[in-house]
């Protein structure tokens, strides 16, 4: 009864005005998170039915899909891009590994927590995400109307609500820059940073006013669709999460508030979504099709209200080609602590270069992956004809310092407990400072100073201590001591090194540098005429000076559970001088390379190949660096090298060729079952013919691992035919 008064009394208006007095239609869209999608099947209807919409007004979700409706995408448009969005990676400002920069890669990717670290004192982060990855995708999608600041000159008026975090208060956003106007809008309390717009803080607009009906009437809509994705409260069994419980306790002041406001709505459309909550993106298919299911219902009253509308402006379309352009210039503000060579260097691109807004948002990332900014906007001005100057603007981020904590457990470390801390711009801009410690029955610790140029070249130095005991058949007590099997071996390892470097696209590295070795390797388990009972006996106790070079090449697209890319790490070491436990010291050299490659088939099978070789120019008379063939683990420093089927340094030589072949399923999702064969030659000098296949070693593995949040957790079974011997082989975490 009500809609049919609602409608004589639009027609009784319409008869007595004139065209410019027809009624009003205002589209209210509430926020709602995921939920918010069922706001497209309605959308779709109104398309259907002809009816023009005069003012549109959302809220959260509801402003992200009214906006890219008020700029001309159609209802079918905002449903492609919602089925083409990854969501979870948007939200949580997921980058992929190739983003990151070289140095991350290969000192990061081991800590399971990250603490920003202010004033001396770790504390809990502001949220999940900064939610840059959102900025870049409305960038682009509302590219249209880029410089556009006033909203109510869009091909429909529009304005968002958010809420200021200092007084809680409602924020009426109508002026501006509109993506980040909606992403302030759309900012979810712990899972996305507010934004600042005004020296205003700002966060969703749903905390003060989910569904702005009344504030639509106050722009002089005649009629009000609104349309409520906001469901109710949760029994405790739901509560399971963070978000749940934060957007539980928004939902107190929403539903008051928005109860008051659905009376003021002359069409209240509610989609019932009740079983999904704000952050169910993964149900995005179901929730739009409890939203057209909804819309169909109300299809003859909005063919009903179109027949009211006598003029209707000509509707304007998103252009669907991809423009290219011409960069002809580039302004950079806000950089303080980075410089210029530094931004540019990331963001690879160049005066000349003609670029999509889609590759710009590729740019974008790799200065974001580097973590150094709170926010990154860009704009494109023309100049003349097709070329375009690009202004980024940036905002750096204040969390200089930050606290990363990882655990690990393997067979020959045992247990581990990290603590990393990291500080950024400590002596000078574009540096990095970073420290592991690690707490547990092996004490170690890593110390990296870098500073990257970006175009320019880089350098650093790092520290390393490294020890630990194993029982092992420590192959140098074969010739010493013939009648002792294996030993308990103690070893230590100090390493300095200065270096410069330069990278090529994140993937590729160069570097020369100078290091200092102190090599200790003793046991308790040998006794000598030369030695008394209660002293150790030792292999080596010496420094060492040498020079080093070294070319790498990373594209795996995972550091743990590789599907695809290529791997290369090629390095030379010059001995040039030692304190010399020995006596026996002279200059050689040693040379070592990975090489590395991983596809998958069908999407669950990863084939994995590696090969490992190294050789020894003048090989020194100390056995201690010899490579060591045996055991499983990632975290060998020196010459020891992984090989399955054989214990811990087990086969030794001057030079050794490898290669492990690796068969990987995916169960589920997490779950790998692996079977993994390795083969290896050991000799004096294993190219000195090309019989290359000769005395072969070989050792063959099965195993389960999981991916879990700590890291990779694995158990292998691996055997060796030559020496009828099997080994358990578990760890647990990433590996430091």
């Amino acid at each position: 009864m009500k809609k049919l008064l609602i409608l004589l009394f639009a027609l009784i208006s319409t008869l007595l005005y004139s065209q410019e007095k027809q009624p009003k239609i205002g589209l209210v869209l509430s926020g709602g998170g995921a939920k918010g999608f069922a706001h497209v099947g309605i959308l779709k209807e109104i398309d259907k039915a002809g009816l023009q919409i005069d003012y549109i007004a959302g809220t959260s979700m509801g402003a992200v899909i009214g906006g890219l409706y008020a700029i001309g995408y159609s209802g079918n448009d905002i449903e492609q891009i919602i089925l083409n969005t990854d969501f979870e990676a948007v939200l949580r400002d997921k980058l992929t590994r190739n983003t990151k920069p070289f140095f991350e890669k290969e000192t990061g990717e081991k800590t399971v927590i990250t603490l920003p670290v202010k004033k001396g004192k770790a504390s809990l982060p502001r949220a999940v995400s900064k939610g840059q990855n959102i900025l870049n995708l409305l960038t682009e999608l509302f590219a249209s109307v880029e410089g556009a600041n006033d909203f109510a000159k869009l091909e429909i008026p529009f304005f968002c609500i958010a809420t200021d975090v200092e007084t809680g208060r409602e924020v009426i956003l109508e002026k501006g820059d509109l993506p980040l106007s909606i992403r302030a809008s759309a900012s979810f309390p712990t899972l996305l940073i507010p934004v600042e717009i005004n020296d205003r803080l700002l966060v969703d607009g749903g905390i003060a006013n989910n569904f702005p009906i009344a504030l639509m009437r106050e722009k002089g809509a005649d009629i009000i669709i609104g349309v409520d994705v906001e469901g109710r409260l949760y029994e405790k069994e739901k509560l399971n999460s963070v978000v749940a419980i934060m957007g539980q306790i928004m939902s107190y002041q929403m539903y008051n508030k928005s109860n008051l406001q659905k009376k003021g709505a002359d069409f209240y459309i509610h989609p019932k979504i009740y079983k999904y909550n704000v952050v169910d993106f993964n149900e995005k298919e179901k929730i739009l099709e409890i939203g057209k299911a909804e819309g169909k219902k109300y299809s003859d009253t909005f063919k009903e209200l179109a027949t009211l509308q006598t003029y209707k402006k000509p509707k304007k379309v998103q252009q669907k080609t991809i423009k290219q352009y011409l960069i002809s210039d580039m302004n950079i503000s806000g950089a303080k602590y980075y410089t210029r060579s530094f931004i540019l260097g990331k963001l690879k691109i160049k005066y000349g270069d003609t670029i999509s807004r889609k590759e710009i948002t590729k740019r974008i990332n790799l200065l974001s992956a580097t973590k150094n900014y709170e926010r990154i906007e860009y704009t494109l001005e023309n100049i003349e004809g097709n070329a375009y100057a690009l202004n980024l603007k940036l905002i750096e981020s204040k969390d200089y310092a930050s606290l990363k904590l990882g655990i690990h457990y393997d067979l020959l470390y045992q247990s581990g407990i990290l603590a990393n801390y990291n500080q950024k711009n400590l002596l000078r801009k574009n540096d990095l400072f970073s420290v592991d410690v690690i707490l547990g029955d092996n004490i170690r610790y890593n110390l990296n100073y870098f500073v990257d140029n970006g175009f320019y070249i880089s350098y650093g130095l790092t520290s390393r201590y490294n020890n630990f005991r194993a029982s092992t058949k420590f192959n140098p007590i074969v010739s010493m001591f013939p009648n002792i099997n294996s030993i308990n071996l103690k070893y230590t390892d100090i390493t300095n090194q200065l270096f410069i470097q330069t990278t090529f696209n994140r993937k590729f590295a160069i570097g020369l540098g100078v290091e200092h070795k102190f090599v200790n390797a003793t046991t308790e388990t040998i006794v000598s005429e030369n030695v008394n009972d209660d002293e150790e006996f030792t292999f080596d106790n010496s420094n060492y000076l040498n020079a080093y070079g070294y070319i790498k090449l990373d594209t795996y697209d995972k550091k743990y559970f590789v599907t695809k890319g290529y791997f290369a790490d090629l390095s030379f070491r010059w001995y040039l001088a030692s304190s010399d436990f020995n006596n026996d010291f002279s200059k050689f050299a040693q040379t070592k390379g990975t090489l590395g490659f991983a596809t998958t088939f069908f999407d669950k099978l990863t084939f994995q190949l590696t090969n490992e070789a190294g050789f020894t120019l003048e090989p020194p008379k100390s056995d201690v660096f010899d490579y060591y063939l045996g055991g499983y683990n990632q975290n060998y420093i020196n010459t020891f090298v992984s090989f399955y089927g054989y214990d811990f340094a087990e086969l030794s030589n001057n030079s050794f060729i490898k290669s492990e072949f690796n068969f990987r399923y995916r169960l589920a999702k997490n779950h790998y079952a692996s079977f993994i064969a390795n083969y290896a030659r050991l000799e004096g000098n294993v190219f000195r013919n090309l019989d290359l296949f000769q005395n072969i070693k070989s050792g063959y593995a099965l195993g389960y691992s999981f991916n879990s949040f700590i890291g990779p957790v694995e158990l292998k079974y691996s055997w060796s035919p030559e020496t009828q011997q099997q080994y358990w082989l578990f760890n647990l975490g990433f590996w430091f």
